[in-house]
């Protein structure tokens, strides 16, 4: 890895100053669109979960100040921190969200990136009554930055266990909101040093309320931050890329600058390598196997009694990141390849409502589970992806069938267009008890987002 410069934080400020909506290519609006529109998919759904609705209780009652800000599917009206932090966590909090992947195949690692900048800019908007032009410039912005920080950064980041949503995410989305409140360069600078030594989050906390809370928390940090350095708060310089104790040495060992230095927008992290987007509610590392077992299943038609065994094998760092093989409880099942197999034979699905407690416990899933073997494989081929998933499924009439998937639905191989993520929308709508009247409203607004001229004519659709 080449000697980190020292210039890094000086490329992203400059980056941040001449990224115009005029600038941006129409097919990166095109796609702002359909991520928007999947975020508050999955703000809808997740406002529903007991890790929002705890949140919600402990803001409303003494943890948070009142304000004018939405608060996605609910009646209350927080100060724009606290609707940041709720509703990030909210649109996380299934892990239904888009994923932007490494574009190395060698390297897993993947980040969401939208969400947290998507939270920032609502929550700062709503009070300016902000046009959608300007959020989707700054949406790109962050995003962009976040995407290719995340690129930049040693393997080792994530090895150690880092959750980059939570670590790198808050760099983009503190980029986002030093722009809507327009920030000048050197108080950009500050803010993202400010935001450096709030970075935390580890990916041994999947499978339980603290992975949403997470981007949540970078919403909000980034909120704290942009807002400190305006009103002249000052912090170290050149804080992400000190040679020695900069925040990329100390949390992976450096970073490498020819994948970010002179790459901001070139390409769009957003077009190359692209951004997944997720039809299934669970952690993307599992949706290869998902996609290629609920066609076999499908195609089949398999019965879970037929089911005599399943190997499955990945990548070792999926292995390490996909961490409950026995799961109990749904927010483990979310983070398991062996539940991942189970509900696709059962099923031939996964829905939300598949991600519950009852369903994980169900006996049929859970002897099905205990058929499912998970390892990694030796060796990565030549052509492997790195999400490549290798199945073989034996059935007790002695039949075999042998499976690879190098990526899933939703990929930018596989992609899901804006009427797909409509869909999308509607069945979250419909899980969280909304009418498809409304869900359709939130459709047609968010189709034509960079025609908005106030926010609040969306957001007003959003709450209770």
């Amino acid at each position: 890895m080449t000697e980190a410069p020292i210039e890094l934080t000086d490329e992203i400020t400059h980056f941040m100053g001449t990224v115009s909506f005029d600038s941006l290519p129409q097919d990166l609006v095109e796609l702002g669109r359909t991520h928007i529109l999947d975020s508050l998919a999955c703000g809808i759904a997740g406002a529903k979960s007991p890790a929002a609705t705890i949140a919600r209780d402990y803001l409303q009652n003494g943890g948070g100040a009142a304000g004018a800000c939405t608060v996605i599917g609910t009646d209350m009206r927080l100060a724009p921190r606290f609707a940041a932090f709720i509703n990030g966590l909210s649109m996380h909090a299934d892990d239904f969200d888009d994923t932007g992947p490494q574009p190395s195949p060698a390297r897993n690692g993947g980040i969401h990136a939208t969400v947290p900048v998507l939270s920032v800019l609502f929550a700062l908007s709503e009070g300016k009554k902000s046009s959608g032009r300007d959020i989707m410039t700054a949406l790109h912005t962050g995003v962009e930055i976040t995407c290719k920080l995340n690129h930049a950064s040693n393997e080792e980041h994530y090895r150690r266990g880092y959750h980059s949503t939570a670590t790198i995410g808050m760099f983009g989305a503190t980029a986002a909101a030093a722009l809507s409140l327009g920030l000048t360069r050197a108080q950009q600078a500050t803010a993202l040093n400010i935001v450096s030594s709030q970075s935390a989050g580890l990916r041994v906390n999947f499978g339980s309320m603290m992975n949403p809370f997470h981007a949540g928390h970078v919403a909000e940090c980034a909120m704290v931050s942009a807002e400190l350095a305006r009103r002249g708060f000052t912090a170290s310089k050149k804080v992400l890329e000190h040679p020695e104790i900069g925040f990329l040495k100390a949390t992976g060992g450096g970073y490498d600058p020819d994948t970010i230095m002179k790459k901001l927008g070139a390409p769009w992290a957003f077009i190359d390598p692209g951004m997944w987007i997720k039809p299934y509610p669970c952690g993307a590392l599992t949706h290869p196997a998902l996609t290629a077992l609920i066609e076999l299943a499908q195609s089949e038609n398999l019965m879970p009694e037929q089911i005599a065994s399943v190997k499955v094998q990945t990548n070792r760092n999926l292995v390490n990141t996909l961490i409950h093989n026995r799961p109990t409880v749904a927010l483990q099942a979310k983070f398991s390849m062996p539940f991942a197999v189970a509900i696709a034979v059962k099923g031939r699905r996964a829905s939300l409502g598949d991600y519950t407690d009852a369903v994980v416990n169900d006996p049929i899933i859970q002897a099905l589970i205990n058929k499912v073997e998970f390892t990694a494989y030796d060796q990565r081929e030549p052509d492997y992806t790195n999400v490549t998933t290798l199945i073989q499924v034996s059935l007790v009439d002695g039949r075999h069938f042998d499976l690879r998937a190098d990526f899933g639905k939703g990929n930018p191989r596989n992609p899901m267009r804006f009427d797909d993520v409509a869909e999308k929308l509607r069945g979250c709508a419909d899980f969280a008890g909304w009418s498809q009247a409304r869900a359709q409203e939130i459709i047609d607004a968010v189709r034509v987002f960079e025609k908005i001229d106030n926010i609040c004519d969306l957001t007003a659709l959003l709450g209770g």
